[in-house]
Protein backbone atom coordinates (compact mmCIF):
# COMPACT_ATOMS: atom_id res chain seq x y z
CA UNK A 1 0.00 0.00 0.00
CA UNK A 2 1.25 3.47 -0.87
CA UNK A 3 2.43 5.81 1.87
CA UNK A 4 0.61 8.68 0.19
CA UNK A 5 -2.74 9.75 1.68
CA UNK A 6 -5.62 7.64 0.36
CA UNK A 7 -8.75 9.47 -0.74
CA UNK A 8 -12.03 7.66 -1.33
CA UNK A 9 -14.44 9.37 -3.71
CA UNK A 10 -18.03 8.19 -3.56
CA UNK A 11 -19.27 8.28 -7.14
CA UNK A 12 -17.39 8.25 -10.44
CA UNK A 13 -19.50 10.47 -12.68
CA UNK A 14 -18.16 13.41 -14.65
CA UNK A 15 -17.90 15.81 -11.69
CA UNK A 16 -16.36 13.14 -9.48
CA UNK A 17 -13.91 12.43 -12.29
CA UNK A 18 -12.90 16.10 -12.36
CA UNK A 19 -12.11 15.79 -8.65
CA UNK A 20 -10.16 12.57 -9.17
CA UNK A 21 -8.20 14.17 -12.02
CA UNK A 22 -7.09 17.11 -9.87
CA UNK A 23 -6.07 14.87 -6.97
CA UNK A 24 -4.27 12.36 -9.20
CA UNK A 25 -2.28 15.13 -10.88
CA UNK A 26 -1.02 16.12 -7.43
CA UNK A 27 0.23 12.58 -6.81
CA UNK A 28 -2.50 11.61 -4.36
CA UNK A 29 -3.98 8.09 -4.31
CA UNK A 30 -7.65 7.94 -5.27
CA UNK A 31 -10.14 5.09 -4.99
CA UNK A 32 -13.62 5.59 -6.46
CA UNK A 33 -16.86 3.75 -5.71
CA UNK A 34 -19.93 3.27 -7.88
CA UNK A 35 -23.23 1.42 -8.16
CA UNK A 36 -23.47 -1.72 -10.31
CA UNK A 37 -25.18 0.06 -13.21
CA UNK A 38 -24.13 3.72 -13.31
CA UNK A 39 -26.55 5.93 -15.26
CA UNK A 40 -23.80 8.31 -16.34
CA UNK A 41 -24.58 10.63 -19.23
CA UNK A 42 -21.12 12.12 -19.90
CA UNK A 43 -19.54 8.68 -20.25
CA UNK A 44 -16.52 9.88 -22.24
CA UNK A 45 -15.28 11.90 -19.27
CA UNK A 46 -16.41 9.67 -16.39
CA UNK A 47 -14.36 6.94 -14.75
CA UNK A 48 -17.70 5.22 -14.02
CA UNK A 49 -17.39 3.81 -17.55
CA UNK A 50 -14.88 1.32 -16.10
CA UNK A 51 -17.78 -0.50 -14.40
CA UNK A 52 -19.29 -1.49 -17.77
CA UNK A 53 -16.16 -1.55 -19.92
CA UNK A 54 -13.52 -2.79 -17.48
CA UNK A 55 -11.25 0.18 -18.13
CA UNK A 56 -11.65 3.88 -18.82
CA UNK A 57 -9.28 6.68 -19.76
CA UNK A 58 -9.91 10.40 -19.36
CA UNK A 59 -7.31 12.90 -20.53
CA UNK A 60 -4.57 10.30 -20.33
CA UNK A 61 -5.43 9.03 -16.85
CA UNK A 62 -6.44 5.39 -16.62
CA UNK A 63 -9.07 3.82 -14.38
CA UNK A 64 -9.92 0.16 -14.01
CA UNK A 65 -12.72 -1.79 -12.40
CA UNK A 66 -11.47 -3.49 -9.23
CA UNK A 67 -13.34 -6.54 -7.97
CA UNK A 68 -11.88 -6.37 -4.47
CA UNK A 69 -10.22 -3.91 -2.12
CA UNK A 70 -6.98 -5.86 -2.54
CA UNK A 71 -7.13 -5.39 -6.31
CA UNK A 72 -7.81 -1.70 -5.77
CA UNK A 73 -4.68 -1.36 -3.64
CA UNK A 74 -2.62 -3.15 -6.29
CA UNK A 75 -3.89 -0.75 -8.96
CA UNK A 76 -2.81 2.22 -6.86
CA UNK A 77 0.76 0.91 -7.07
CA UNK A 78 0.46 1.06 -10.87
CA UNK A 79 -0.90 4.62 -10.74
CA UNK A 80 -4.26 3.42 -12.07
CA UNK A 81 -7.43 4.72 -10.43
CA UNK A 82 -9.50 1.80 -9.09
CA UNK A 83 -13.29 1.88 -9.40
CA UNK A 84 -15.07 -0.44 -6.98
CA UNK A 85 -18.71 -1.47 -7.29
CA UNK A 86 -19.46 -0.54 -3.71
CA UNK A 87 -22.77 1.35 -3.36
CA UNK A 88 -22.42 1.70 0.41
CA UNK A 89 -18.72 2.66 0.19
CA UNK A 90 -17.75 -0.12 2.60
CA UNK A 91 -14.15 0.40 1.47
CA UNK A 92 -14.11 3.38 3.84
CA UNK A 93 -14.53 1.04 6.82
CA UNK A 94 -11.87 -1.30 5.48
CA UNK A 95 -9.10 1.16 4.53
CA UNK A 96 -9.78 4.06 6.92
CA UNK A 97 -8.75 6.72 4.36
CA UNK A 98 -7.59 10.14 5.43
CA UNK A 99 -10.12 11.83 3.16
CA UNK A 100 -13.61 10.92 1.93
CA UNK A 101 -15.35 12.93 -0.80
CA UNK A 102 -19.06 12.40 -1.42
CA UNK A 103 -19.37 13.27 -5.11
CA UNK A 104 -22.59 11.43 -5.90
CA UNK A 105 -24.46 14.68 -6.61
CA UNK A 106 -27.73 13.42 -5.16
CA UNK A 107 -28.79 16.87 -3.87
CA UNK A 108 -29.14 15.23 -0.44
CA UNK A 109 -26.91 13.38 1.97
CA UNK A 110 -27.19 9.63 1.41
CA UNK A 111 -25.59 8.79 4.76
CA UNK A 112 -22.12 10.34 4.76
CA UNK A 113 -20.92 11.39 8.23
CA UNK A 114 -17.96 13.31 9.63
CA UNK A 115 -16.63 10.27 11.48
CA UNK A 116 -15.82 8.40 8.24
CA UNK A 117 -12.41 10.09 7.93
CA UNK A 118 -10.32 12.92 9.42
CA UNK A 119 -11.54 15.04 6.47
CA UNK A 120 -14.96 14.49 4.89
CA UNK A 121 -16.04 16.69 1.98
CA UNK A 122 -19.47 16.94 0.36
CA UNK A 123 -20.14 18.33 -3.11
CA UNK A 124 -23.07 20.66 -3.55
CA UNK A 125 -26.46 20.88 -1.84
CA UNK A 126 -27.50 18.41 0.84
CA UNK A 127 -24.48 18.74 3.13
CA UNK A 128 -23.83 21.04 6.07
CA UNK A 129 -20.20 21.85 6.84
CA UNK A 130 -19.58 21.58 10.55
CA UNK A 131 -22.43 19.10 10.97
CA UNK A 132 -22.40 16.03 8.68
CA UNK A 133 -19.17 16.92 6.80
CA UNK A 134 -16.11 19.05 7.47
CA UNK A 135 -16.29 21.01 4.23
CA UNK A 136 -18.70 21.59 1.34
CA UNK A 137 -17.74 22.55 -2.21
CA UNK A 138 -20.01 24.91 -4.14
CA UNK A 139 -21.25 23.27 -7.35
CA UNK A 140 -23.62 25.95 -8.66
CA UNK A 141 -22.31 27.75 -11.75
CA UNK A 142 -21.46 31.36 -11.12
CA UNK A 143 -19.20 33.49 -8.98
CA UNK A 144 -19.03 30.98 -6.10
CA UNK A 145 -18.38 27.82 -8.13
CA UNK A 146 -15.62 25.71 -6.57
CA UNK A 147 -15.41 27.68 -3.32
CA UNK A 148 -14.75 25.77 -0.08
CA UNK A 149 -17.38 26.23 2.63
CA UNK A 150 -16.46 25.40 6.23
CA UNK A 151 -19.71 26.50 7.86
CA UNK A 152 -23.13 25.89 6.38
CA UNK A 153 -24.06 24.57 2.97
CA UNK A 154 -23.95 25.23 -0.74
CA UNK A 155 -26.53 27.20 -2.71
CA UNK A 156 -29.79 25.19 -2.59
CA UNK A 157 -30.72 23.17 -5.66
CA UNK A 158 -32.96 25.18 -7.97
CA UNK A 159 -34.06 22.19 -10.04
CA UNK A 160 -32.84 24.02 -13.15
CA UNK A 161 -29.65 23.10 -15.02
CA UNK A 162 -27.17 25.87 -15.69
CA UNK A 163 -27.65 27.88 -18.86
CA UNK A 164 -25.43 27.03 -21.82
CA UNK A 165 -25.80 29.15 -24.92
CA UNK A 166 -29.01 30.56 -23.47
CA UNK A 167 -30.63 27.12 -22.98
CA UNK A 168 -31.38 25.36 -19.68
CA UNK A 169 -33.89 22.50 -19.46
CA UNK A 170 -34.06 22.32 -23.25
CA UNK A 171 -30.53 20.90 -23.27
CA UNK A 172 -31.53 17.79 -21.37
CA UNK A 173 -32.90 14.55 -22.78
CA UNK A 174 -35.18 12.78 -20.31
CA UNK A 175 -36.91 9.41 -20.42
CA UNK A 176 -40.58 9.98 -21.34
CA UNK A 177 -41.52 6.58 -19.89
CA UNK A 178 -39.93 3.90 -17.75
CA UNK A 179 -37.98 1.32 -19.70
CA UNK A 180 -34.84 0.38 -21.59
CA UNK A 181 -32.90 3.07 -23.44
CA UNK A 182 -31.88 2.53 -27.06
CA UNK A 183 -29.74 5.44 -28.36
CA UNK A 184 -30.18 6.29 -32.03
CA UNK A 185 -27.35 8.81 -32.09
CA UNK A 186 -23.90 8.85 -30.51
CA UNK A 187 -21.89 11.22 -28.39
CA UNK A 188 -20.30 13.93 -30.62
CA UNK A 189 -23.09 13.68 -33.24
CA UNK A 190 -24.58 16.90 -34.56
CA UNK A 191 -28.38 16.93 -34.31
CA UNK A 192 -31.16 19.29 -35.29
CA UNK A 193 -34.14 20.27 -33.19
CA UNK A 194 -36.81 17.60 -33.59
CA UNK A 195 -34.42 14.76 -34.48
CA UNK A 196 -35.06 11.42 -32.78
CA UNK A 197 -31.93 10.76 -30.71
CA UNK A 198 -33.09 7.76 -28.67
CA UNK A 199 -35.98 5.49 -27.79
CA UNK A 200 -37.12 4.44 -24.35
CA UNK A 201 -39.00 1.24 -25.05
CA UNK A 202 -40.94 2.30 -28.17
CA UNK A 203 -41.27 5.97 -27.28
CA UNK A 204 -39.02 8.38 -29.20
CA UNK A 205 -36.90 11.00 -27.47
CA UNK A 206 -36.43 14.10 -29.64
CA UNK A 207 -33.87 16.87 -29.46
CA UNK A 208 -35.42 20.08 -28.18
CA UNK A 209 -32.52 22.16 -29.55
CA UNK A 210 -29.90 21.86 -32.26
CA UNK A 211 -26.34 21.12 -31.20
CA UNK A 212 -23.84 18.39 -30.34
CA UNK A 213 -24.73 15.37 -28.25
CA UNK A 214 -22.36 15.83 -25.32
CA UNK A 215 -23.60 12.86 -23.32
CA UNK A 216 -25.77 9.77 -23.61
CA UNK A 217 -26.23 6.92 -21.14
CA UNK A 218 -25.22 3.41 -22.08
CA UNK A 219 -27.30 1.39 -24.54
CA UNK A 220 -29.61 -1.03 -22.74
CA UNK A 221 -29.84 0.83 -19.44
CA UNK A 222 -33.21 0.55 -17.72
CA UNK A 223 -34.37 3.87 -16.31
CA UNK A 224 -37.36 5.30 -14.48
CA UNK A 225 -39.54 7.90 -16.19
CA UNK A 226 -37.98 11.36 -16.06
CA UNK A 227 -34.38 10.13 -15.78
CA UNK A 228 -31.79 12.26 -17.55
CA UNK A 229 -30.51 10.11 -20.41
CA UNK A 230 -28.63 12.64 -22.54
CA UNK A 231 -27.35 16.18 -22.94
CA UNK A 232 -27.16 18.42 -26.01
CA UNK A 233 -24.75 21.36 -26.14
CA UNK A 234 -25.78 24.18 -28.49
CA UNK A 235 -22.17 25.34 -28.91
CA UNK A 236 -20.67 24.03 -32.14
CA UNK A 237 -17.12 23.99 -30.74
CA UNK A 238 -17.87 22.07 -27.55
CA UNK A 239 -15.45 19.32 -26.49
CA UNK A 240 -16.91 15.95 -25.54
CA UNK A 241 -13.68 14.22 -24.53
CA UNK A 242 -12.27 16.69 -21.99
CA UNK A 243 -13.26 17.40 -18.41
CA UNK A 244 -15.58 20.39 -18.14
CA UNK A 245 -14.65 23.75 -16.64
CA UNK A 246 -17.25 23.11 -13.92
CA UNK A 247 -15.75 19.74 -12.95
CA UNK A 248 -12.24 21.21 -12.85
CA UNK A 249 -13.39 24.13 -10.69
CA UNK A 250 -15.04 21.76 -8.23
CA UNK A 251 -11.94 19.57 -8.28
CA UNK A 252 -9.86 22.64 -7.48
CA UNK A 253 -12.03 23.33 -4.45
CA UNK A 254 -11.57 19.78 -3.19
CA UNK A 255 -7.83 20.06 -3.77
CA UNK A 256 -7.71 23.28 -1.72
CA UNK A 257 -9.58 21.64 1.16
CA UNK A 258 -7.36 18.54 1.06
CA UNK A 259 -4.04 20.39 1.04
CA UNK A 260 -5.23 22.80 3.72
CA UNK A 261 -6.03 19.75 5.85
CA UNK A 262 -2.71 18.00 5.11
CA UNK A 263 -0.76 21.16 5.97
CA UNK A 264 -2.49 21.64 9.32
Amino acid sequence: MSQRPVIVIKGAGDLATGVAYRLYQCRLDVIMTEISCPLVVRRKVAFAAAVHEGTAAVEGIKARHAATVEQACDLLKERIIPVLVDPEADVVKTLHPQVVVDARMSKRNLGTTRDEAPLVIGLGPGFAAGQDVHAVIETCRGHRLGRVIYSGGAIPDTGQPGAVGGFTVERLLRAPVEGVVKPERSIRDLVEKGDVVAFVENTPVRAQISGIIRGMIIDGARVPQGTKIGDIDPRKDTECDTISDKALSIGGGVLEAVFSFLAS
